[in-house]
Formats: structure tokens, C-alpha cells, sequence
């Protein structure tokens, strides 16, 4: 089913700003306690807050679920083409 539209499905559930759930993930890029980027099918997602840990990561099924303190969430439109965009927003996270 999901192949027809072209896209899989990606949905990220937020709870108190405690604790959330991201599907649809390609790949964990990085993580640390105040940032975790991920690269979902329909972008890069920066996830930025403070005491922030991987809970479970399952990347046979594109899920992570995620807790600590989340200030904010970011998406960048990298979604046209698999790792596109990656290496620039490396590069700017490293500056």
C-alpha cells in the first residue's frame, strides 16, 4: 500500500513534551543528550531539548522512541532524494 503513493508513512507522536515516538526513520545521524537527528522518509528531523535519550530504535520498522525534555523539533526538506541534504546539515551542526 505504501508503495503506490510513492512515500512511506511518517508520524511523530509527542506526549507532555516528555516523551515521543517517530516512524518512518531511515536513520539515526546522531544523538547526545540535547539533540538527536534523524533521517525520516519525509526529511532530516533535529530533535533539540535537554536529558534526551533512545529509548528503543527499530530500524527494521523505521520506529524510535524518544524521552527527556523537547524544546523544539525541526524538519529540513531533504525528502526528494535518500541522503540528500545529509552532508549539509552535517556540516552546519559541526561548524
Amino acid at each position: 500500500m505504501e508503495e503506490r503513493t510513492g512515500t512511506k508513512n511518517h508520524r511523530l507522536t509527542v506526549v507532555s513534551r516528555r516523551s515521543g515516538t517517530v516512524t518512518g526513520v531511515v536513520d539515526v545521524l546522531s544523538f547526545d543528550l540535547g539533540e538527536i537527528l534523524l533521517e525520516t522518509e519525509q526529511g532530516m528531523l533535529m530533535i533539540k531539548g535537554s536529558d534526551l535519550h533512545v529509548n528503543r530504535l527499530t530500524l527494521e520498522k523505521g520506529e524510535v522512541d524518544v524521552e527527556g525534555k523537547i524544546d523544539s523539533l525541526t524538519y529540513s526538506d531533504s525528502a526528494g532524494a535518500p541522503g540528500a541534504g545529509a552532508s549539509s546539515w552535517l556540516g552546519r551542526l559541526f561548524k
